[in-house]
């Protein structure tokens, strides 16, 4: 969602007037209430149908049928489609919006108006391929930066939050995420830098610096904390499943340093202006990576030669035991850190 965040802005730079509507999947819908750019948020997707669909048939039907029903009504002239298959394509051209540009991923756009080839992210960012979509519709965009902007409400929330954690505003306060967010499901653990490293890389911090460390994540992610909390007692402050995703975007806000695997939690410090550090393993980060680059965010990956190997939105069986990432040693994730301190 935040590599979309550049493509909507310039949609509004260029047409102040317009009326921009995003359709999302419901967990990122709070990150997007307060961009300044979205006029009406329309957040059930096909994951959201097909996991709703578990629980209640009629019920998740009864949702899609609303969604599709609310988004015909406004009539939309022009859908911009940055999935890389054909049902949203397919949904837009039943719902009668007349232009449809999107990507031909292995020729799923065939219900595309204006089709951009592709055969995967591997050239270049994420987010340049998105704004690629602005071609067709003659606009350049003026900046490339993420953007994500913070409810009060959130705001307040965080600041509730470190205060009861004893956090001073003034003290240096660094967020170590070692899950990698929740967008790889069951496959996520081929992102994780181990938790050990993450232990001994936080008990480092804490004998050089007068700081605290926050573990953030979600719920899935609690038995890399109870690691990381095991081997460092007293020494870190667990967030780890007790933050909404909007609460922890905002706790994020008030970091100076964010140590990651390579995953959402890096691109909400990114969009948000936070310094990074990042580990980065199967995935290319030329591709996945920080964007736009700068010295504030800084990557770290082991020069071995199978890397990157995630490819088509697929990684394959590995063969060297994740050398990638268990090769990088704690010493270099530290001196980046300190280096950013």
């Amino acid at each position: 969602m935040l590599f979309t965040t550049p493509v909507i802005r310039a949609i509004r730079d260029n047409y102040p007037d317009a009326f921009i509507g995003y359709w999302c999947n419901e967990r990122v819908e709070g990150l997007l209430k307060n961009n300044p750019h979205i006029d009406k948020i329309f957040a059930f997707s096909m994951g959201d149908f097909k996991r709703g669909r578990n629980e209640s048939v009629i019920e998740s039907t009864s949702k899609l049928l609303k969604l599709l029903w609310n988004i015909k009504r406004e009539k939309f002239e022009i859908c911009l489609d940055f999935s890389s298959e054909h049902r949203y394509s397919l949904l837009a051209k039943i719902l009668g919006i007349k232009r449809r540009v999107g990507f031909n991923y292995k020729n799923r756009g065939r219900f595309l108006t204006d089709k951009i080839d592709t055969y995967g992210y591997s050239s270049k960012h994420v987010v340049e391929y998105y704004l690629d979509l602005l071609k067709p519709l003659g606009i350049t965009p003026k900046d490339q930066n993420l953007e994500l902007k913070i409810t009060e409400i959130n705001r307040a929330k965080a600041q509730s939050i470190l205060t009861r954690l004893k956090v001073d505003p003034q003290e240096l306060l660094i967020g170590i995420a070692p899950g990698a967010g929740g967008s790889w499901g069951k496959d996520a653990a081929l992102k994780h830098w181990p938790a050990i490293k993450y232990a001994q890389l936080a008990q480092e911090i804490v004998n050089n610096f007068k700081c605290k460390i926050l573990l953030l994540g979600d719920e899935p992610e609690r038995p890399i904390a109870d690691i990381i909390s095991a081997a460092v007692k007293g020494k870190v402050i667990d967030l780890v499943g007790k933050t909404s995703l909007e609460e922890l975007t905002a706790v994020i806000e008030n970091l100076n340093i964010l140590i990651t695997n390579d995953g959402g939690p890096l691109h909400i410090a990114i969009a948000l202006g936070v310094k990074t550090v990042s580990i980065f393993g199967p995935v290319d980060d030329l591709v996945y990576g920080p964007y736009p680059k700068s010295a504030k965010h800084i990557v770290i990956k082991e020069d071995v030669s199978c890397q990157p190997c995630y490819q088509d939105f697929k990684t394959p069986i590995c063969d060297k035991d994740r050398e990638c990432l268990k090769n990088i040693s704690v010493d270099r994730v530290s001196q980046a850190v300190r280096s950013l301190i």
